[in-house]
């Protein structure tokens, strides 16, 4: 691991030395590439710099108490040489989760898909709180949200919604929200105070580039539609809507959201694009079934991750067990603590098996 890491602050003195180089700045698509190395290596050098300074510590009070013979002194330089390597250990840790193999999606931006599943309009209704709970999730993180398709129901539900987040690292922390989330609770309309189990599924993707999948658009048939539900001016008085069909693999896209027909075509090969690079990652997770037992959950679409309980207030994530009793907080947003252990439990599944 060691000389991993010396290797990768050789580099990392390298690329600095590059980025003040005028004709490195001169090459604006170089210049960048390395800007992003940089930024990629710099947690890890960080580290390991501090690493190198707490093991220096170490042995600097190592080799002062073997000569010290004062025992106040002494007590002071145990302290420190305590502090030192309690300190290597957690660093250490550390930079074992830093040169984890990264997810070369981590950064990129994703699309979101809700469908409401068993439960009828009940389901459609939670379909649209889980909308507006990563609404509200992706602002806290300053992240844009784009509508693409949505199909509601008059009671202020949806049956379909699909929108992307733009935003550094949304798939690194949205992707463990892929499956069925199920919701226990007493529906508006049940006159008897029963609880009913109601399910969506959730599907995020991360959006792929025209370097990722090549459509070729000679597949691709596209027809064009009056856009309903709510909408400003221009919006429901032309045929501004777009419906893509994908005719090797049956895939159809609707996007209704812009006024332009273009946008709405260009959003729709968007959703194609992350759709036919999401089918090729699910061929290479089954593929690979080994490294995907180290994941968190199978990322199977069909597996139940979650349950939103509201006569208990209570939330539980079932591939971590975690339960949270603060149901209307997640619900506002609030997922930094279950998505944080969702990370911290990949993690520490990913190390063992390192180290098996």
């Amino acid at each position: 691991m060691f000389d991993k890491l010396e290797n990768l602050l050789m580099r990392f003195e390298e690329i600095l030395s590059l980025l003040n180089d005028p004709s490195v700045i001169a090459d604006q698509a170089r210049f960048q590439k390395l800007m992003k190395e940089q930024g990629s290596l710099q947690p890890i050098v960080d580290a390991y710099k501090e690493y190198k300074a707490c093991k220096e510590t170490e042995e600097d009070s190592l080799s002062m108490l073997e000569s010290e013979s004062d025992e106040e002194m002494r007590e002071m330089l145990k302290e420190e040489l305590s502090t030192a390597r309690a300190g290597l250990a957690e660093l250490e840790k550390t930079l074992k989760i830093l040169l984890l193999p990264k997810d070369p999606n981590d950064e990129k931006n994703v699309i979101v898909e809700i469908r409401a599943g068993a439960g009828g309009d009940e389901a459609a209704l939670f379909a649209a709180e889980i909308y507006r709970m990563y609404v509200h999730y992706a602002e806290s993180q300053r992240w844009k949200v784009e509508t693409m398709d949505v199909e509601e129901i008059g009671i202020g539900g949806m049956k379909f919604v699909s929108f992307m987040i733009t935003g550094r690292g949304a798939y690194s922390r949205l992707k463990y929200e892929s499956g069925v989330h199920r919701v226990q609770r007493v529906p508006e309309t049940e006159s008897g105070g029963r609880i009913h189990t109601s399910t969506i599924t959730v599907a995020i993707m991360p959006e792929a580039e025209e370097v990722d999948v090549k459509v070729d658009l000679n597949d691709c048939r596209f027809d064009v539609f009056r856009a309903s539900g709510n909408g400003g001016q221009c919006v429901n008085t032309t045929d501004s809507a777009v419906r893509l069909t994908h005719i090797p693999t049956g895939i159809v896209i609707s996007c209704q959201d812009e006024k332009s027909q273009l946008k709405n075509k260009d959003k729709a090969l968007k959703v194609l694009r992350a759709k036919l690079y999401d089918l090729e990652l699910q061929k290479a997770h089954d593929a690979e079934a080994e490294a995907r037992r180290s994941q968190v959950g199978t990322g199977d679409r069909s597996e139940k991750i979650r349950t939103y309980n509201f006569p208990q207030g209570r939330v539980t994530d079932h591939r971590i067990n975690l339960t949270l009793y603060k149901l209307d907080k997640v619900l506002d947003g609030d997922l930094q603590e279950i998505i944080d252990n969702c990370i911290a439990a990949d993690q520490t599944a990913k190390l063992a098996k390192m180290s098996a």
